[in-house]
């Protein structure tokens, strides 16, 4: 038995956010006390919450553990529908329970894995080795199937078999899918079975080389770059599929102004497109590849200040309603070839939230229900899930930080990769603890006990 004593509760589903008491039991939220309100308390005693630090508890308390959460925000467990565990196939960059514990240090208690993996994701027996591995983890992981065989473009998967196994959606991502016809055909299918069919929006035909923006800053490095126009084409066009299919759209990691223009004019014409956001989109411009080099490379590529500032827009409007991270671990190794070899990618999971607080709160473009409505509720809905929010009888996955402390992101991460551009910033919002079906998963540590544990991953 745990309680959350004396923290600021914010749940956005519901629109609390006030001071409160959170009793966990079974692993499940027993009960919401807020301050000042009198009511019964989880050992059915008659009491009021007065204040945060002065809390009258009867003797039957002291059975509870207790976190004090005075100075704290408490919120459900974060949930990301875009990230990439490279499990199986690619476990020295990340595996399953590698991948579950950055989350879990980032304050999220449910991911989504895309299907690119070796092999692809595409049959029942990948997608159970997945969810059978995913049972070990501390978190609950969960999976994406293919749309296409081999991530070919060509040939459906079989929806049908492949959601009994246990996936939660399709996509191919990191390969758009070019053939409008067999799209259109996935769209149909995914549309009858009310589940999600997330796209990665770039037309290779249009890029000299991918992971930079084509303008100033590829001239100056003779890169060659991906143009804009390389993902919003791709967007109009499966933004007018999803209207004429009625399918649950999700177009990946926008990055480009007229990309937000174009899920603008076709949400508000009745599609059902979610429009998901990196935290690297809404926070960085295209310079930061002359300082961070290969660790700025990812596909899509950061963009210039006009495409952030759109982005924030979008976000501020609803537009883009879901912040995702595509968490996309590569070795040291790997991103020390040099920006052209180097494969695109950055990890996200363990930053994530404090990006969000660091460049969207506190300047002031999103409250912090706002923020959290994006990173949690929203994307679980999308997927059907029983996730996302902080009501009396749910799972008991929340996470509990400090909005305003400000720490430095180290070289050093719970991932097993360490491929992220923010090392060496200081951002605001420190995860104190995440909790997944009543345990605590992650605690905050100091650096040295981090440290420790990641070397004996």
């Amino acid at each position: 038995m745990l309680l959350i004593r004396g923290g600021r509760v914010v749940d956005p589903a519901s629109g609390f956010d006030g001071l409160a008491d959170v009793y966990i039991e079974k692993g499940c939220i027993k009960k919401i006390i807020p301050y000042g309100e009198e009511t019964e308390d989880a050992a059915g005693n008659v009491e009021t919450a007065a204040n945060a630090g002065d809390v009258k508890r009867d003797a039957a308390e002291k059975e509870w553990a207790i976190i004090d959460a005075g100075g704290l925000v408490v919120v459900p467990g974060l949930v990301d529908t875009h990230v990439h565990f490279r499990d199986p196939g690619f476990t020295y960059k990340e595996d399953i329970l590698s991948g579950a514990k950055a989350a879990a240090a980032g304050g999220y208690t449910t991911v989504v894995c895309m299907a690119n993996t070796k092999p692809v994701a595409d049959n029942v027996q990948t997608i159970s080795y997945i969810v059978e591995k995913a049972k070990k983890a501390p978190v609950h992981v969960l999976t994406a199937a293919a749309v296409t065989k081999g991530l070919k473009g060509k040939e459906l998967t079989d929806f049908q078999a492949l959601l009994k196994a246990g996936a939660v959606g399709f996509t191919d991502d990191g390969i758009p899918l070019r053939d409008s016809a067999v799209l259109e055909e996935a769209m149909m299918q995914a549309a009858v079975l009310n589940v999600p069919v997330s796209l990665h929006e770039e037309d290779p035909e249009m890029i000299e080389r991918p992971g930079v923006n084509k303008g100033r800053i590829s001239e100056m490095l003779s890169y060659g770059g991906a143009p804009s126009a390389s993902e919003y084409t791709m967007v109009e066009r499966d933004c007018a599929l999803a209207l004429k299919t009625r399918a649950k759209v999700v177009i990946q990691h926008i990055s480009a102004r007229e990309s937000v223009e174009a899920v603008r004019a076709y949400w508000h014409r009745g599609a059902r497109i979610y429009g998901e956001v990196t935290p690297q989109h809404f926070s960085l411009t295209e310079e930061i590849v002359l300082s961070k080099g290969s660790l700025a490379r990812v596909n899509p590529p950061i963009r210039t200040e006009a495409d952030r500032q759109a982005l924030i827009e979008g976000l501020k409007d609803g537009t883009l309603d879901i912040i995702a991270t595509d968490h996309a671990p590569h070795s040291r190794e790997e991103k020390a070839r040099g920006i052209k070899e180097a494969p695109s990618g950055m990890i996200g999971l363990e930053t994530a939230l404090a990006l969000g607080i660091t460049n969207l709160v506190r300047p002031g473009h999103l409250s912090l229900s706002e923020l959290l409505e994006k990173m949690t509720v929203n994307p679980a809905r999308l997927y059907g899930l029983k996730a996302g929010t902080l009501q009396e009888g749910d799972a008991a996955d929340l996470v509990i930080f400090d909005e305003n402390e400000q720490w430095t992101v180290g070289d050093t991460f719970y991932s097993k990769s360490s491929n992220s551009p923010f090392i060496g910033e200081t951002l605001y919002g420190k995860i104190k603890y995440t909790i997944c079906g009543g345990a605590i998963v992650y605690e905050a540590q100091a650096k040295d006990e981090v440290q420790a544990k990641c070397e004996a991953f």
